[in-house]
């Protein structure tokens, strides 16, 4: 068996996960790459929780790709991540060093560890059109309705939902394209939080994003010429602060709808992990709560685990 390619670091928001890969790849002297559908984007940084400050360890700047690399406003998708997770992969792996994947956008994380090969999706005009006056919850329940995965975590406006409609219908009348993508071997850990502890994060962390001044990233954002319903289609923050800013939520009504939203988040986003262990993924649980050098201790376990293994099976 070969050694691990790759860990990956999964969690819902608010676990701990970015922290907790960032120790590890200093231990590890390796580099992070991202799995956030929505970190990607520049300008957008408190809405989408960055704490680029994570990569910062013991003085020492812990390398990270992903980040950063569209402007608002653009539409990225899954066959694109795919295109600069290979790039970030390689560049890592050319210096002999083990990569770590860290993010909770599930359908990110899945594409690249089971290898799906996934097609450029052109927009369907007259698809559109015939889903235009459903509701978020017909068009969710609708995209449940295909047998091919999609991220629903993320689905969180219709606009969103929509579009992952689009995609699905696409590959249901489209044969995929057998584009190489490699096979790779992934030590799996997910950040186990309680429910109410990651509820209290949750709550505590929007407060604090908020004073640090995350309304007025979002009004600057549309000061610098993004329309609204570019900003609102990334969702969650995005589009309950635009709602507000655009005066069509009171702040109370932003704040609420907000908060709950993110509670919904999270909830769906440990829906998603669990069905990846349905679906033949080994993730190994360790508790959110454990100092940083108990879980950084953990995944070596598992990794020499992995070794030993390795060499009984070759006989070493």
């Amino acid at each position: 068996m070969p050694q691990y390619d790759l860990i990956t670091i999964l969690g819902p928001t608010a676990s701990g996960k970015t922290p907790f890969a960032a120790h590890l790849a200093y231990e590890l002297d390796s580099e992070i790459i991202s799995a956030d559908s929505r970190q990607l984007y520049r300008k957008m940084d408190l809405g989408t929780g960055k704490d680029l400050a994570d990569y910062t360890v013991n003085g020492r700047q812990i390398p990270y790709h992903l980040i950063d690399i569209a402007e608002p406003g653009y539409k990225y998708n899954v066959f694109e991540y795919q295109r600069d997770f290979l790039k970030a992969f390689q560049t890592i792996t050319a210096q002999n060093k083990l990569p770590i994947l860290c993010g909770g956008t599930g359908m990110y994380l899945e594409s690249v560890l089971k290898g799906y090969k996934l097609l450029p999706v052109p927009e369907n005009p007259e698809l559109r059109a015939s889903l235009a006056d459903k509701t978020l919850e017909e068009l969710t329940e609708l995209l449940g309705s295909y047998k091919t995965l999609h991220n629903q975590t993320d689905v969180d406006t219709a606009k969103r939902a929509i579009r992952a409609i689009e995609i699905e219908e696409y590959y249901a009348t489209h044969p995929r394209e057998q584009r190489p993508f490699p096979q790779l071997n992934s030590l799996i850990v997910g950040i186990d939080i309680d429910r109410e502890l990651r509820r209290a994060k949750i709550s505590n962390r929007l407060k604090q994003r908020l004073e640090e001044g995350m309304i007025e990233e979002v009004t600057q954002l549309l000061n610098s010429g993004i329309a609204a319903e570019d900003l609102i289609y990334y969702g969650l923050e995005y589009k309950y602060l635009t709602l507000y800013a655009t005066g069509e939520l009171s702040f109370e009504e932003m704040f609420s709808g907000l908060e709950t939203a993110i509670h919904q988040f999270a909830k769906r986003q440990m829906t998603w992990f669990r069905g990846m262990e349905r679906r033949g993924f080994t993730i190994h649980w360790i508790d959110a709560t454990l100092q940083m050098e108990e879980k950084i201790g953990r995944v070596k376990e598992l990794i020499t685990r992995k070794e030993v293994t390795n060499k009984l099976n070759t006989g070493e």
